[in-house]
């Protein structure tokens, strides 16, 4: 027989816990933060100071700037009603935000767009259609397209080219769209991009030609579909990371991309690495971000 021994404690509730005395009671922020325990050295100053609003010239949209006295640094995003256009991206992270065009309007991208050329001078959507770019070129009339990586670009001012070499690798001609998507995201990014098609291992002599280009990289991007087994035969020739794409081109046991996916995850070969699937973008931002330390 088990037994479970309830031991209640005679302390009242308020002296255990402050924060529940009142539970039920509305209480405001500052009464949050000030009664809350926590360590000392994660306290933020705070003071009743609201968010700033900053009316751009040129949109008409509000910029809300938080105080240095509300966080260790100032934030700053754009609100347009429809999305919150964060201008603080760069600062933070390196790269100014970038838009995913799937499933937004072509005036969305637009004002979205003009909103980041505006304080970053840089821009990069991706998944984005022809229509989309029609559409930003009204305001922005130096945009760039590019049919393949379903990208569209601005570069009033580029970042500077960083040291080191960032591979592009992919299987098949099939699997382009997805590879160029990433060699553009890291060309924009500021990175030196070496492209590679068609050497996947239904003819593994193609790679094994080009194995010397490979260990040049300071960080590999390799795309494929079908059973994804090129990023495992690249990892296993070469001393820098690999980071792995797989694409949903394939037959129907493919899965959309599920099998090659599944394929890179239980790959044999050390220092790999995979994103979701056909998400080019998401392996080059890594890429970036790999070369960029490595450059430092």
């Amino acid at each position: 027989m088990s037994c479970l021994l309830l031991i209640r404690n005679s302390t009242p509730t308020a002296q255990r816990h402050p924060t529940r005395a009142g539970f039920n009671k509305p209480r405001g922020l500052e009464t949050f933060i000030k009664d809350t325990p926590r360590p000392q050295e994660s306290l933020i100053p705070f003071q009743r100071l609201p968010p700033r609003r900053k009316p751009s010239a040129r949109t008409g949209a509000s910029s809300w700037l938080f105080s240095e006295q509300w966080y260790p640094f100032e934030m700053s995003f754009v609100d347009l009603g429809f999305a919150r256009v964060d201008t603080d991206r760069e600062r933070r992270c390196g790269f100014p935000e970038v838009i995913f065009g799937s499933g937004k309007t072509p005036e969305q991208v637009r004002d979205i767009a003009s909103v980041i050329v505006e304080k970053h001078g840089l821009v990069l959507a991706s998944r984005v259609t022809e229509r989309h770019f029609e559409t930003v070129t009204e305001r922005i009339p130096d945009a760039k397209w590019h049919a393949s990586a379903r990208c569209i670009t601005v570069e009033r001012q580029p970042l500077p080219k960083r040291g080191g070499l960032v591979g592009v690798v992919c299987a098949g001609t099939s699997d382009l769209p997805v590879a160029d998507e990433a060699a553009v995201t890291l060309d924009l990014f500021g990175n030196t991009v070496l492209r590679i098609a068609d050497v996947g291992v239904a003819g593994i002599h193609r790679l094994l030609a080009v194995r010397e280009d490979l260990e040049r990289c300071a960080v590999l991007v390799v795309v494929a579909g079908m059973e994804g087994a090129l990023p495992s035969a690249v990892a296993g020739l070469v001393s820098c990371p690999v980071i792995a794409v797989p694409t949903s081109v394939g037959y129907g046991a493919n899965f959309g991309g599920l099998a090659a996916l599944l394929g890179m995850l239980n790959s044999c070969g050390s220092g790999v690495t995979v994103v979701n699937i056909d998400n080019g973008f998401g392996a080059a931002y890594a890429a970036a971000q790999i070369n960029r330390l490595s450059a430092r």
